[in-house]
């Protein structure tokens, strides 16, 4: 079993993360290491809380426990150090702030999470309420208008007018 310097491994598993997001094949061919050696070390990252991207190409396909480390990793960012990590990592800020706030969800009591859901159905059931009353409102114009033009083209029968005079 060959051993490999520290900074070959640095240097080959910086190639396999972003923002290059080489695939294992290339780094293995350019780095002259073995593919399952590569893919050891990427498991070992993943495992030691790395954010490694793997087999799932987009962010939106990491496992929770990825997205978990990235939160960990950045919450004591200020704005540009996050935006720096971002564009290393190939994130957006957006995404590392909503995986920030499903965390904090996770963390409510039983009784906050009732809440929060009592609170969106209200506001829901009164959005659906607004709605409705404006859907009657608009059937009714529309039921008027229609009665208007019938009894125009009916005003227009009983004089003898053409349609096309108008």
């Amino acid at each position: 079993m060959a051993k490999y310097s520290v900074e070959k491994k640095e240097a080959a598993m910086k190639k396999l993360l972003p923002p290059i997001n080489m695939s294992v094949a290339a780094v293995a061919a350019e780095e002259g290491v073995s593919e399952q050696t590569l893919y050891n070390w990427r498991d070992k990252a993943r495992q030691s809380g790395v954010p490694v991207p793997g087999k799932k190409p987009t962010t939106l396909e990491w496992s929770a426990e990825t997205k978990f480390a990235v939160v960990v990793e950045t919450a004591t960012f200020s704005a540009s150090q996050l935006s720096q990590y971002c564009r290393e990592k190939g994130l957006y800020p957006e995404q590392v702030s909503e995986w920030r706030d499903s965390c904090l969800s996770g963390f409510q009591t039983t009784k906050e999470q009732e809440r929060a859901a009592k609170k969106q159905a209200k506001a829901d059931r009164s959005e659906i309420k607004f709605l409705k009353k404006e859907l009657r409102y608009k059937e009714s114009a529309l039921a008027e208008t229609a009665a208007l033009l019938v009894l125009r083209k009916k005003l227009r029968a009983l004089y003898g007018e053409d349609d096309e005079e108008s």
